[in-house]
C-alpha cells in the first residue's frame, strides 16, 4: 500500500469527524437535539423552565423513595438468610431427605420374645 492511499483514507476519516463536530455545534447553538456517536438524539433540557426543574425534582424524589424501599427489603432478606432459624429449617429439610433407620438397617432382626436361661 502506498502513502497516498493511506493519507487519503485518513483525510476522509478526519473530514467526517470534523463535519460531525460542526453539525453538533450548530445544533447546540440553535437548541436542536444533539446527536451521539451512535446516531441517537440527546434532548437539551431547559434549566430556566421552573416547571421542568420541579418535574425533575419530583421524579428524583420518587426514585429515591423506591431505592429506600429496596434497601429496606434487602436488609430484611439479609436478616432472614443469616438468621439461625433459617439454618435450623435447612437442617430439618436435610433430615427429611436422609433415609430412615429402618431403611439403613440391613442386619438380621433379633427375636426378643424367647427367654434364654443362663
Amino acid at each position: 500500500m502506498n502513502w497516498e492511499t493511506a493519507l487519503f483514507i485518513i483525510g476522509i476519516i478526519v473530514a467526517c469527524n470534523i463535519g460531525w463536530l460542526v453539525d453538533n455545534w450548530i445544533r447546540a447553538k440553535h437548541g436542536y437535539p444533539l446527536e451521539d456517536e451512535w446516531g441517537g438524539k440527546i434532548e437539551k433540557i431547559d434549566s430556566s423552565d421552573p416547571r421542568e426543574t420541579e418535574k425533575l425534582r419530583e421524579q428524583n424524589q420518587q426514585l429515591r423513595d423506591v431505592m429506600e424501599r429496596m434497601e429496606d427489603r434487602m436488609v430484611v432478606l439479609e436478616r432472614i438468610v443469616t438468621d439461625k432459624g433459617y439454618t435450623v429449617a435447612e437442617e430439618i429439610e436435610a433430615l427429611r431427605d436422609k433415609p430412615s433407620r429402618q431403611d439403613r438397617d440391613s442386619g438380621v432382626p433379633l427375636d426378643m420374645t424367647k427367654k434364654e436361661r443362663i
